[in-house]
């Protein structure tokens, strides 16, 4: 399950050294490495949130959990230790990367309305800034930042692009997952206890609705549909009978639904990356 952490990306042209240095020009100290804190963390399958250059609570957690996993004195801050721990390289924080026809292909309309969504194909991305984004983990404003004369509505296969050079981990053995409410975090462990990655997540918003004790997973489904129950969405008011929600990137549950034996939860993914935990 925690190979949903970490991803393999697309065809790198060069690395980002010259770009880091254009970006300090600018005034923007540190970026680089800060980059490269998140992308060391989540290539150790600790995720910082948004690979985005800010460090936030999202990325103490994560730096802080992972001192405490790796016996590391646990300051949530890139001390000297955890940054030889991590190989934080910031010379190799961004990268150019060449629009490929796949990152053009299978974008679909924005419907908000539920009907009109149950008609289509699939859940496609909203943009092609928005499919970018998410191969990336980062944020679209980063991707505007990296790339300012770049025009994002009308790119063409071959566009070179700025990008952070997000790695694919190696993901641990997980024996079981504790998801913390509080901290809307799920942390896997393996077979000893020993925390060996993190996720954040969202909660449901209503208390009486966030379950508590031990369950166990039933099921992994990839690229699943999403039964939209008319029922758990009073302020819908157009829709008198369930809808099935086709397959695909923003819908409502993500590429994949991680069944529990509770019936109706499950962990999954998130049609709007940049809310989890919001």
């Amino acid at each position: 399950m925690l190979r949903q952490l970490c991803v393999a990306i697309g065809i790198f042209l060069s690395t980002g050294a010259l770009l880091g240095q254009s970006l300090r020009a600018q005034g923007a100290d540190g970026f680089a490495e800060k980059l490269a804190w998140q992308i060391a963390l989540e290539r150790e399958c600790f995720s910082p949130g948004l690979v985005d250059g800010k460090v936030g609570p999202k990325t103490a957690i994560a730096t802080r959990e992972y001192q405490r996993a790796h016996g590391l004195p646990t300051t949530g801050r890139l001390d000297d230790a955890t940054q030889a721990a991590l190989k934080v390289d910031p010379a190799g924080a961004l990268g150019t990367y060449a629009v490929l026809q796949s990152d053009l292909d299978g974008i679909t309309p924005h419907n908000t309305d539920w009907n009109e969504r149950a008609k289509q194909g699939r859940s496609g991305y909203f943009s092609v800034i928005d499919s970018l984004a998410e191969k990336f983990h980062t944020s679209q404003g980063l991707m505007k930042q990296l790339n300012p004369a770049v025009d994002f509505e009308n790119l063409t296969v071959g566009t070179a692009l700025n990008v952070p050079m997000v790695q694919p981990g190696i993901a641990p053995k997980a024996q079981s997952l504790r998801v913390e409410l509080a901290k809307k975090l799920i942390v896997a462990l393996d077979k000893d206890g020993k925390m060996v990655g993190l996720v954040h997540c969202s909660i449901a918003a209503n208390v009486e609705k966030r379950p508590s004790g031990a369950t166990t997973v039933v099921c992994v489904v990839p690229n699943p549909d999403y039964t939209f129950d008319p029922k758990y969405w009073p302020e819908v008011h157009n829709v008198d009978h369930r809808l099935i929600i086709p397959p695909g990137p923003r819908n409502p549950v993500g590429m994949c639904w991680i069944g529990l034996d509770l019936p109706g939860y499950g962990m999954h993914g998130a049609p709007w990356p940049e809310m989890i935990g919001k």
